[in-house]
């Protein structure tokens, strides 16, 4: 089935404005299939990857589904870490911005419970939380259920994985018979296949299957970069490789919107093509894009069907698309008729999994490129200048100017046919430097070291160990209480390893690895230090692998 659009949903006018406003206009494949069933009250298994929109496929269903002159929890989100139940609130938060009298409460470990208690006392209508606070708060009665509608798993398989199985038939049991229940995760093993049969009731399983998409042939690149510095690096694309007619893709219309200010700001001939657009203007928009009035067109996913302009020279994906079927429709854009086309995608810290997702989907190579420099781009502009000077001389008729030349060399005692060339140069192709490209990130390589709010540590375990990731996360994962999905890149060389952690769980890292151990040897971890760093980048032709 095609995507929806969320106008086509049957959602109150409270939730569609705050959709809008958040840049949303179509819904994501599990998205597309789950809420319709959902806001039929069907109980449902939802099976698809994280960072598929799994958050609003339960969270839109639920803020409508929620009667705000009802006091009390009336939807419980069972979620495997604090930082994945702050999230969840954040989001289902601002989906509900238009709702009135409807209260969201995350509750977790690591926060006083006092304050908690005092929170539920508010009697919020949807609480999400991890699995042992919310039993803490059922021991202690101060989290009553007997008005509640709805329970979800969110990354059921997550939950089982850190050993909350127990936990979760302690909670389920105790929950009103009559309630709707949803489960999402990404796989489907035995255990999360037993709950299924204890705790729903004819569930529906969506399941979100690609379709098998042959990708055209393309030069497809990725480049790591800052959020803050993303700007900047899509300009010197742009002006590095010459680009006359490309298209940059965004996940909102809101960030389009924002891009496309920004690019016109900077003297780019830049327009924006979205779904809150009348049709009259987006056909403008898209006439002048074919005449080449246009050079560089900031779109949504939706906007941009049926773009069918054969002379598209490149593709940016400013922001990496939900769905690998996303990226594929992307990139079509360019390389039509024949033509040569080219894609690069701008990525940082986890988005590396996503790009390795849609590497297996498309069974294509995307390689990884540096960032243009300033002295690039100059020299970049100064062959196109030459050029245009070399064929002027071809044409001729420029005897006429030979005046001007001696006029000038006779107003000037020192200045030689040289020095005019080169004024003159300067005045026709003064844009050479009038950019204004910025010092950033990106002339700085240890970047690509060191990600924002990312602590970078050492094992002294490598591929001649046979290591892998999975062992790597895995151990992580149990002994700490960092979940899987929060660990950044892992960087295995021939004889260690490096891996990415969040700053705040560094510590807690350190301390409960001391003991972790690889095939019987005891693997000693430690923060990187500015000499491994080094190693790091040095030795990269002996067998390193990036994750």
């Amino acid at each position: 089935m095609e995507n929806l659009i969320f106008k086509e949903l049957n959602l109150s006018d409270e939730v569609q404005k705050a959709l809008s406003q958040m840049g949303f206009e179509e819904a994501t494949p599990i998205q597309s299939k789950a809420i319709p069933y959902i806001l039929e009250g069907m109980d449902i298994i939802g099976q698809a990857q994280t960072g598929t929109g799994k958050t609003c496929a339960f969270g839109i269903p639920a803020i409508e589904k929620v009667d705000p002159n009802i006091q009390g929890v009336q939807v419980l989100a069972l979620c495997p870490t604090r930082e994945l139940a702050i999230q969840v609130s954040e989001e289902i938060k601002n989906v509900s911005k238009f709702k009135k009298g409807i209260k969201i409460l995350p509750i977790y470990g690591g926060q006083s419970i006092d304050r908690q208690i005092m929170a539920l006392k508010n009697k919020p209508q949807i609480v999400i939380g991890t699995p042992g606070r919310i039993m803490d708060h059922m021991r202690r009665h101060t989290l009553k259920f007997h008005n509640l509608k709805m329970i979800v798993l969110d990354e059921a398989d997550e939950m089982l994985n850190m050993g909350f199985r127990e936990d979760i038939d302690i909670i389920l049991k105790e929950l009103p018979k009559e309630r709707q229940t949803l489960l999402f995760s990404a796989t489907m093993p035995k255990e999360i296949l037993e709950i299924t049969k204890l705790y729903q009731s004819n569930p529906y399983h969506i399941k979100t299957v690609h379709k098998e998409l042959t990708i055209p042939t393309i030069d497809q690149y990725y480049l790591e970069v800052r959020e803050s510095s993303k700007l900047e690096l899509l300009c010197r694309l742009i002006d590095a490789k010459n680009i006359k007619l490309g298209i940059v893709f965004c996940n909102t219309k809101r960030r389009v919107d924002e891009l496309t200010t920004s690019l016109q700001t900077r003297g780019y001939s830049a327009e924006a093509l979205h779904g809150d657009m009348k049709q009259s203007e987006r056909d403008r928009v898209m006439n002048k894009f074919r005449k080449g009035l246009v050079e560089i067109l900031i779109a949504t996913d939706v906007a941009a069907r049926g773009i069918d302009v054969n002379n598209v020279e490149a593709v940016f994906n400013y922001d990496i698309p939900s769905d690998e079927e996303y990226y594929v429709h992307r990139i079509g854009r360019t390389g039509r008729a024949g033509n040569k086309g080219v894609s690069y995608s701008f990525i940082f810290g986890r988005d590396i999994y996503k790009l390795k997702d849609i590497q297996r989907y498309t069974k294509s190579e995307i390689l990884p490129m540096k960032p243009p420099s300033i002295s690039d781009i100059e020299e970049v502009k100064k062959d196109a200048a030459t050029n245009e000077v070399l064929q002027q001389l071809e044409k001729g008729g420029y005897s006429k100017y030979n005046s001007v030349i001696e006029r000038i060399l006779e107003a000037s005692d020192d200045a030689t046919t040289l020095d005019v060339a080169s004024a003159l140069f300067k005045l026709a192709f003064d844009d050479l430097e009038s950019r204004n490209y910025e010092e950033s990130d990106l002339d700085r390589d240890e970047t690509l070291y060191r990600r924002e709010g990312m602590v970078r540590l050492f094992m002294n375990v490598g591929s001649m160990d046979r290591i892998q990731p999975k062992n790597i996360v895995q151990g992580i994962a149990s002994k700490s209480s960092l979940s899987g999905k929060l660990i950044g890149a892992i960087d295995i060389h021939k004889q260690f390893t490096f891996v990415e952690v969040p700053e705040e769980y560094a510590d807690d890292v350190l301390s409960s690895m001391r003991d972790f151990t690889h095939r019987g040897r005891i693997v000693n971890i430690e923060k990187a230090n500015k000499r491994q760093r080094s190693k790091s980048k040095t030795r990269t032709k002996g067998g390193r692998k990036r994750y």
